[in-house]
């Protein structure tokens, strides 16, 4: 518990330091003593706490989706985006703007959720007819049926002329977000929530359909609720800030190898851990180029890509001894 403790507040210490990152001079003394210039301290309020807050939520909930995904697969090398899970939610996003287009953000996001659940229960549904002797195909199917799911939603975007609309969804990026924009991402620390009350039922379900049914509890539904928290965290990420790929196979893997895999005891390190990495890669985006930004899903894609390539290299050399 003292660990976790530390570990929130080296996040809040991060929280803290993003605040003040930023082309408008915004200090914490000026802020405390009243003396700041009253357009920086708009700034603040508007920008700098909306987008902070709107990177601990999307962190925190991308990393307990890929986390739930991993249980629910048993699969570690699988998350939103090694799943098909975020492009479906890009074609329902899709599919709303071009038919109703005048419809609440909230409303987009509902069709989005719908779409996502729907391509990661396709997902699963064609895990049962292919052969997995390998854990790797887990993420190469999911991998490319996310590439035909995208193949989809890039013809249709070209065809109603919404690449430049397209491609702000698939990159993820926090430079837009104020106040106002970002509040459906709460729904994603209620599916955190949500997560970590049905933990035991989720681990269970994990082990698989026949130990579940033998222990009373009913397989179909967990898996459900699995899957609706993994549709409205990718919905309401890719609907505020765009796609972040990686984080759900990064944090909840490095979560793992330090202290287990007992999802009640992980989840609370997961959310954590979610919110710090992301806060670290979007002040490293934004210092990198000052004053200009790098997107966040730049930066936690190439960290991602060389965790990931060292996870398979991992993997293969652990089955090789094996």
């Amino acid at each position: 518990m003292r660990t976790l403790i530390l570990a929130a507040i080296a996040t809040l210490v991060l929280a803290t330091i993003s605040l003040f990152i930023g082309v408008s001079d915004v200090s914490l003394p000026a802020l405390l003593s009243g003396t700041a210039d009253p357009r920086a301290v708009e700034v603040f309020f508007i920008s700098r706490v909306p987008r902070t807050l709107a990177v601990i939520l999307a962190g925190s909930a991308l990393a307990i989706s890929g986390l739930v995904m991993q249980i629910i697969v048993r699969n570690r090398f699988v998350e939103p985006s090694t799943s098909g899970t975020m492009e479906s939610a890009a074609l329902g996003f899709l599919v709303v703007t071009i038919f109703a287009p005048g419809w609440p953000l909230m409303a987009k996001m509902v069709v989005s959720a719908l779409f996502a659940l729907g391509g990661t229960a396709l997902f699963l549904r064609i895990l049962r007819y292919v052969p997995l002797r390998d854990v790797l195909l887990v993420p190469l199917v999911g991998i490319m049926l996310g590439g035909v799911i995208g193949a989809v939603t890039t013809f249709f975007a070209y065809r109603f002329e919404l690449m430049a609309s397209l491609l702000a969804w698939e990159v993820g990026d926090f430079s837009g977000v104020l106040r106002g924009r970002f509040e459906l991402l709460w729904f994603g620390l209620a599916g955190t929530i949500l997560a970590y009350i049905s933990a035991d039922r989720l681990t269970v379900a994990g082990m698989g359909e026949d130990f579940t049914t033998n222990l009373g509890l009913n397989y179909k539904a967990v898996m459900t609720l699995g899957l609706v928290i993994v549709s409205i965290v990718s919905a309401v990420v890719l609907v505020s800030v765009g796609a972040i790929p990686f984080l759900g196979l990064i944090v909840p893997n490095v979560v793992s190898l330090l202290i287990g895999d007992n999802m009640r005891r992980t989840v609370p390190w997961v959310a954590i851990g979610g919110a710090a990495f992301v806060l670290a890669c979007d002040i490293i985006g934004r210092l990198v180029r000052f004053p200009y930004e790098i997107p966040i899903s730049v930066v936690v894609g190439v960290i991602g890509s060389f965790v990931f390539l060292y996870m398979l290299l991992r993997s293969k050399r652990g089955t090789a001894n094996g």
